[in-house]
């Protein structure tokens, strides 16, 4: 049995920290004066710190600290939060993932850049804070005005035994104390067992802390906030001499000024409640809700993936024995088999699904940092961020989002000025959507900004010899060519679009995840770019029909009907290849003579009509086999550029069959049907 890495575990542990911490600094931008989310960003930075100390991140904890102490003095009213402030710590944070990562690497001056822009965004106040002690008034005597009141608490505390085995460092607990102001400390070993029962990795020491702060009870609690629900901790206020009676006998505490004997100078010792482990119970309720959760690699849900899918590939070639057989033993089993295999297939796509909205909110981030950069006005909304989609799809749809964002906020967008010429808000708005049609999920891209200049597609595509001058082109042909390679209107290469790369790599991207993408654009309201991606790439439910010899899958999800086509209907449509539909014309495609299997058709054909969003195709097939479910298997290099199929399966006799490009299928389809109306 494997055993986690401590410091994985706190990559991956310190990785959510910092999206929760960068989620909290975006939501700060729109709320500047939110406290709630001022004290969520600091509690991340000091949960980030203090993990990371324990762990032998140094680095990582000495940069994290100054960030910590910025929105401290903003936790406090001593500095107000402000958009420069965010932005600072927002660049502090790419620089803190850098740490996590790469700790050892040489980073350079990064971080006093970054340092000496976080102080520059706090240094107005700083420097207001610093000049008003020369302010202060003074008395008719020449006396200054008193200085903010020291308080003295005494903090008695012990760790589990196993704390540092889980990696707390009781000293940097200790040395965050020291850092709130005069400390002295008495470590208490009664607790520590004889020499021969003593285990090394156990913790038996608790400590007496006697400390003098300026700083309230608040701060003593955030320098226990990391390992609070496991310690035993109590917190006491004490005043005038008893601090110092108080006071570890270890350390001698500095006389007291002779002061005038009166009642009023009594000392007065005033106890501040305990603070036990686990005092709070939604603490102790998140904490159950935690647990119901486990981690698991990603490699491992791809290995029992695998697994699965071989287990529906032997459990289809036992269904095909069990149906050749009369032994109604063996076709009990197999039905039951199946049953199971189909109920361990379906939890196994639904372990693999994960909701859009961890790709969302990558692009938050995006968004400000692009209109900080433009000097633009932009608003993210984001719809249907429950729809799930497999793992592997939201990995490979990062990059083509990237550059569908990018486009829409420097082709589409106007600046704010044009904007309001043109009767706009100032604020432009990127619409990031997601749902469920079927068996795809369709992500849409939308903005309202000026929409595609189609003069200018036309002229760029002439001139880049794409196609030829005053070539007829529909209105869809004509805006699919932004996605040629290569292709650019942008009047200047700039940091964030101009080359022609970003679309092309969007297409490329999406035909490979055997989707497709449509787009709209309205002169002057903006466009919307949507792509139609399949929910998984691992198994699907197929139809399996005959072509000639062959057999091949068609994605159930894609079918709409089936219908039988005559051998008279068929010599009829020869040269034209439509069939009527219920008062609709729907191009067909032959496949016995798209795949040249020099076969004569059977006397009874079927036509399986198969559609992507709007569009329908029927493909016409010697026989329906039946429904099959589908392990994908990814082509081989030799096989990469035969686009009319995106895959292989396994059939149950070992045999192997093609799936279908549904997308590619109906896009030739919808060309033949062009080309037959333009030849009149």
């Amino acid at each position: 049995m494997s055993t986690l890495d401590p410091v994985a575990v706190f990559r991956t542990e310190a990785a959510e920290c910092l999206e929760a911490i960068e989620a909290g600094l975006l939501d700060l931008t729109h709320q500047l004066d939110n406290k709630d989310l001022v004290d969520a960003v600091f509690r991340g930075l000091h949960t980030l710190k203090g993990s990371g100390a324990m762990f032998g991140f140094e680095a990582l904890a000495a940069f994290t600290h100054h960030c910590e102490t910025a929105f401290d003095r903003v936790r406090k009213g001593e500095v107000a939060a402000t958009s420069e402030l965010v932005a600072a710590v927002l660049a502090a944070q790419d620089h803190m993932r850098a740490l996590v990562d790469q700790p050892d690497a040489d980073h350079g001056d990064t971080g006093h850049k970054l340092l000496a822009q976080l102080q520059a965004a706090v240094g107005g106040k700083q420097a207001a804070a610093a000049a008003a002690p020369a302010a202060v008034p003074t008395t008719a005597a020449g006396r200054e005005a008193p200085a903010k009141k020291k308080n003295s608490w005494r903090i008695r505390f012990s760790l589990p035994a196993n704390s540092m085995a889980n990696g707390t460092n009781p000293l940097g607990l200790l040395d965050e104390l020291r850092d709130l102001g005069e400390c002295s400390v008495r470590a208490n070993t009664s607790a520590i067992p004889p020499l021969d029962e003593l285990a090394p990795t156990e913790l038996h020491i608790s400590w007496d802390v006697t400390l003098t702060s300026e700083q309230d009870r608040s701060a003593i609690d955030d320098v226990f906030i990391f390992v609070l629900d496991d310690m035993e901790l109590s917190v006491e206020e004490i005043s005038g001499t008893a601090a110092a009676t108080a006071a570890p006998v270890e350390e001698k505490a500095a006389p007291a000024p002779v002061v005038a004997t009166s009642a009023a100078a009594v000392p007065e010792f005033r106890p501040v409640e305990a603070v036990p482990a686990k005092r709070e119970a939604p603490a102790a309720v998140s904490q159950a809700k935690a647990a119901e959760n486990v981690r698991v690699p990603a490699e491992r849900l791809d290995e029992l993936m695998d697994r699965v899918g071989e287990l529906v590939i032997a459990q289809s070639r036992l269904s095909q024995l069990a149906s050749a057989s009369t032994d109604i033993a063996l076709r009990s089993v197999s039905e039951e088999i199946e049953r199971l295999s189909g109920e361990l297939r379906d939890t196994m796509m639904v372990l693999r699904m994960v909701p859009v909205a961890t790709l969302f909110s990558r692009f938050r981030r995006l968004v400000h940092d692009l209109a900080r950069e433009t000097g633009k006005v932009i608003e993210l909304v984001t719809e249907g961020e429950s729809t799930e989609v497999d793992k592997t799809v939201i990995e490979r749809l990062a990059d083509p989002l990237v550059h569908l964002v990018r486009n829409s906020i420097d082709h589409g967008l106007e600046t704010p000025a044009d904007r309001l010429a043109s009767g706009k808000t100032e604020a432009g708005t990127v619409t990031l959507s997601a749902r469920q049609a079927g068996g795809e999920v369709i992500i849409s891209i939308k903005d309202d900004g000026r929409g595609i200049n189609r003069e200018r597609v036309r002229a760029k595509a002439e001139s880049s010899g794409l196609i030829q001058p005053g070539q007829p082109l529909s209105d869809s042909e004509l805006l699919q060519l932004i996605f040629a390679p290569g292709f650019s209107t942008a009047a200047a290469i700039t940091n964030l679009s101009g080359r022609g790369v970003g679309m092309d790599v969007v297409k490329k991207t999406v035909e490979a995840l055997r989707g497709a993408i449509d787009i709209v654009s309205v002169p002057g309201q903006g466009s919307e770019v949507s792509l139609r991606i399949p929910l998984t790439l691992a198994i699907i439910d197929g139809l399996l029909v005959r072509v000639g010899s062959g057999r091949y899958v068609i994605p159930l999800s894609a079918v709409e009907e089936c219908l039988e086509l005559s051998l008279e209907e068929d010599l009829r449509s020869r040269g034209r290849s439509f069939i009527s539909l219920r008062d609709s014309l729907v191009p067909f495609l032959r496949l016995r003579d798209l795949f040249r299997t020099g076969t004569k058709p059977d006397v009874h054909q079927k036509v399986v009509v198969i559609s992507t969003g709007t569009e329908r195709v029927g493909l016409v097939v010697d026989q329906i086999i039946g429904d099959h479910q589908t392990v994908i298997k990814s082509m081989s290099k030799l096989h990469n550029n035969v686009a009319t199929f995106s895959g292989a399966t396994i059939l149950g006799d070992g045999s192997v069959a093609l799936i279908l490009d549904v997308g590619h299928l109906v896009a030739a389809g919808q060309q033949q049907e062009a080309q037959l109306r333009v030849a009149g």
